[in-house]
């Protein structure tokens, strides 16, 4: 209706000026539809967690809710803004206007590390420890059920098998899934291979703090991964479906986790090896407020120290 009313239809040459118009077989139609502006990305005087910078590299710690780097619907606000703003616009050019510097990422709603790079050589030696699987990065996530090497259920899970030590590791392929594009969904052909590595920490019955890593870095990996599982992480929206923990079992703290705004996912700890110096680097953040009191919630619920 909008491209009609601004006159951007035209069949067999004439402009369209009825909506209700119709078009017979052979007819040629015409849309003109003007070319996307570009908003320029800008400095914001955004706070930042800074755990670690050099001339080469900055190490964040990013909350929870603020979007990596610009995209459709967010345009501002995002961690890219507010690093233009941090370093005055020295950033490495690689990745263009909207992504300069980022080398990873993690979803909006998950907090935790993640290294920026301030140079193009920079950029280059850690997107190659990320493409050889060189980087250690470690969740913590909250989970529904135990994963547990005990269960059956899991053994008969295709793509699931347990290592020592009782780690479970997930291996699939994952792709954009084909009716929602906003989720990833489980492949066995096709698709980007995926490897997720996870082991128990704390056994709360319902559900589990779980110590997460990863061997690939595809989007949402853990997430899908675990759902795929059957261990949805408490409050994910998009991958944990109706699942609830039982108020029955559980009483208030049930209240508390069937209502967490978020998947239940931090990145704790990140290390690599310094693209410049040759230095090994390792990062660790402590558990966000909102995750820590769900813990400690669940503590006092097990009779469990801290």
């Amino acid at each position: 209706m909008r491209l009609i009313a601004d006159g951007a239809v035209s069949v067999n040459g004439a402009v369209v000026t009825d909506a209700k118009a119709k078009v017979a077989e052979g007819d040629s139609v015409e849309i003109s539809v003007a070319e996307a502006a570009e908003v320029a990305t800008r400095p914001q005087a955004i706070a930042l967690d800074i755990l670690f910078e050099d001339d080469a590299l900055l190490v964040v710690n990013k909350p929870a809710g603020m979007v990596v780097h610009p995209a459709p619907g967010t345009p501002d606000g995002t961690l890219v803004n507010a690093l233009l703003h941090h370093f005055g616009g020295n950033l490495s050019g690689v990745g263009g206007e909207k992504r300069p510097g980022i080398v990873h990422r993690i979803d909006k709603d998950t907090s935790g590390l993640l290294v920026v790079a301030k140079s193009d050589a920079a950029h280059h030696g850690l997107a190659a420890q990320f493409a050889a699987h060189r980087v250690d990065r470690h969740y913590q996530a909250l989970c529904h059920g135990v994963p547990n090497a005990a269960d059956p259920r899991l053994r008969g899970v295709r793509g699931a098998s347990f290592e020592e030590a009782g780690v479970l590791k997930i291996t699939t392929h994952l792709a954009r899934h084909k009716t929602d594009r906003q989720r990833q969904a489980v492949l066995f052909q096709n698709g980007r291979h995926a490897v997720t590595r996870a082991r128990v920490v704390e056994d709360f019955g319902s559900c589990a703090l779980i110590d997460c890593w990863l061997e690939t870095g595809r989007t949402h990996q853990i997430r899908v991964h675990l759902s795929h599982v059957g261990h949805a992480l408490i409050g994910d929206q998009t991958y944990g479906g109706r699942r609830r923990v039982s108020e029955k079992l559980m009483g208030d703290v049930a209240v508390t986790l069937n209502g967490f705004p978020r998947q239940a996912l931090h990145a704790a700890s990140l290390g690599f090896v310094h693209p410049v110096s040759g230095e090994a680097l390792r990062f660790e953040a402590a558990m966000p407020p909102d995750m820590a009191a769900l813990l400690d919630a669940l503590r006092n619920l097990a009779g469990t120290p801290g």
